[in-house]
């Protein structure tokens, strides 16, 4: 496997530890007993790292990589990824507006649902077929560069140190609630 494709698996792994989490804290807002920090901090990482990072990186590396391979931009497998990528940002704002100004427990618990839900099953869908079919078309050299494209990313678009510090909030959310 490529390095390039190794970290967005990576990433996935994150994701779906972050989903996880984010079916505690539903639990938990259903139960009025989330600390409704939690929740505006657990919704800056989806921002940050799920979309920010990890989407920004295949949509502004990984895609076009595939389109100069020789796939449709406008059809077939990008074109998919890219509008469950929009999707998945309007989830977030869902989320975001159950836990605004005020949380609602009940909107956000089901737009929680539904996000958790489609990310599975959007991860599911880039580690079984695109990621293989990236590795098939994309030349190796293209992929080695798209492993440097991918640390230029997160130095100019997350900034210094940021990747790790999501990391660690991450990390403290699930040693928190337990997922």
């Amino acid at each position: 496997m490529s390095e390039a494709i190794s970290v967005l698996r990576h990433e996935h792994d994150a994701i779906l530890m972050a989903l996880s989490i984010l079916d505690r804290i539903a639990e938990k807002v259903r139960q009025d007993d989330a600390e409704p920090g939690d929740v505006a901090s657990f919704l800056g990482f989806l921002r940050d790292f799920a979309d920010t990072c990890h989407h920004g990186k295949e949509e502004g590396l990984l895609f076009p990589a595939m389109i100069a391979a020789g796939l449709p931009a406008e059809s077939g497998p990008v074109a998919v990824m890219l509008a469950e990528h929009a999707e998945g940002r309007d989830m977030i704002a869902a989320m975001r507006a159950a836990s605004e100004p005020t949380l609602d427990s009940a909107r956000f618990s089901d737009a929680a649902a539904h996000y958790a839900a489609h990310m599975r099953q959007h991860i599911d869908k880039e580690n079984a077929v695109l990621f293989p079919m990236a590795e098939q078309i994309i030349p190796a050299a293209t992929l080695d560069a798209l492993a440097s494209g991918f640390e230029e990313h997160e130095e100019k678009v997350m900034g210094h140190g940021r990747h790790e510090e999501l990391h660690a909030m991450l990390h403290d959310l699930k040693a928190r609630y337990g997922a």
